[in-house]
């Protein structure tokens, strides 16, 4: 009898946020402290795995959506405080939400989905989105990540090959997000617990670490 595994989207979530909090804690308070970065950035893949789940589970994408654009809204003020950003640099959520969009988009014309990605990956360059083209490109390996057996070697040589470009960018600091799968192969994709406030983190805890940044930390 197979094991039954052991995270659901609930568990994912919650270890998103928290490696989410330990990377920005670790660059904003501990003055971008390598291990603490090393650390948060599996976050995001787990992130756009949640995404990939939600779209294709969703009967209210409109909803959906629209969630995504005001949280974004509503959080992009803490966004550029907590980070001290200048000029249009948008936060994470504009980054799934774009993404989201390709991802229907891909589902309901597969004859074009290599144009809707590529050029998901172009507007996210364009409007300066959080991960830029590298978070389109994640969330659309990610979309196509298999577990039971049709996995191959040529989505591992993408995931991989994704990453190491990213060093034109990023430099080395997305290297550990290659390692970010084992968590995908843990996952049941079962709902588990109801999470109402995992929207409303992004913006309270860039707040708090403001927050404390400018009151509280020496």
């Amino acid at each position: 009898m197979r094991t039954p595994l052991p995270l659901t989207n609930f568990h994912i979530k919650l270890l998103a946020a928290l490696l989410m909090v330990i990377d920005h804690t670790g660059l904003v308070l501990f003055d971008n402290s390598a291990t603490m970065r090393f650390i948060g950035r599996f976050s995001f893949p787990l992130f756009a795995w949640l995404l990939v789940q939600g779209e294709a589970h969703t009967g209210r994408f409109g909803r959906y959506a629209l969630r995504l654009l005001l949280f974004g809204l509503i959080s992009q003020p803490f966004y550029h405080l907590t980070f001290g950003t200048t000029g249009l640099e948008l936060n994470i959520l504009f980054t799934l939400l774009l993404g989201l969009l390709c991802l229907r988009g891909a589902r309901r014309y597969p004859q074009s989905l290599w144009a809707i990605w590529l050029v998901g990956a172009a507007i996210a360059q364009l409007l300066n989105v959080n991960y830029g083209a590298y978070g389109i490109g994640a969330i659309a390996l990610i979309r196509y990540y298999r577990r039971d057996g049709r996995r191959d070697s040529l989505w591992w040589l993408a995931w991989i090959g994704l990453h190491l470009l990213s060093f034109y960018e990023y430099g080395p600091s997305q290297f550990p997000a290659m390692a970010s799968p084992v968590f995908f192969e843990l996952a049941n994709q079962q709902p588990g617990a109801k999470a109402r406030w995992f929207y409303w983190f992004y913006p309270v805890h860039l707040l708090a670490i403001w927050l404390i940044e400018r009151y509280i930390w020496p």
